[in-house]
């Protein structure tokens, strides 16, 4: 599964969702993580109000599964929910990200917790399991 995180320094998650300007992606799977890559944001991040700077930033995490991030606002939440992106806030702006990783392996390895489990199994769909339902 892939992961983001919202860094600006590419070690701690200790940016805010909207005004990010970059967001390192990892994918994780039960054997460790691998760096995929900083997708790069520009502009007037932190004009508050403007929904459509999320825009750039909803499509590039289309295809992962969790986005980690110091802070995040409601509209933005729904949005990345809404894509089947799991926001998650980080306990505090000094949590590495590498840590995170590392907890995210050992947990795949064992039982994850229900809303991680959720958050996999929606990633999992195909197109033809939305053209049964």
């Amino acid at each position: 599964m892939k992961i983001a995180f919202a860094t600006n320094d590419s070690v701690h998650i200790n940016a805010h969702f909207g005004w990010a300007k970059q967001l390192e992606v990892y994918e994780v799977s039960t054997e460790g993580y691998e760096f995929v890559n900083t997708l790069t944001f520009d502009g007037d991040l932190k004009e508050d109000g403007n929904e459509d700077k999320l825009v750039p930033k909803l499509e590039a995490l289309s295809d992962c599964t969790i986005v980690y991030v110091s802070a995040i606002g409601g509209s933005a939440a729904a949005r990345l929910i809404r894509k089947k992106v799991t926001p998650v806030k980080a306990r505090s702006e000094e949590d590495l990200i590498t840590d995170i990783l590392n907890k995210l392996v050992q947990t795949l390895k064992g039982n994850p917790p229900p809303w991680l489990r959720k958050a996999l199994q929606q990633k999992e769909k195909t197109f033809e399991d939305f053209e049964e339902e």
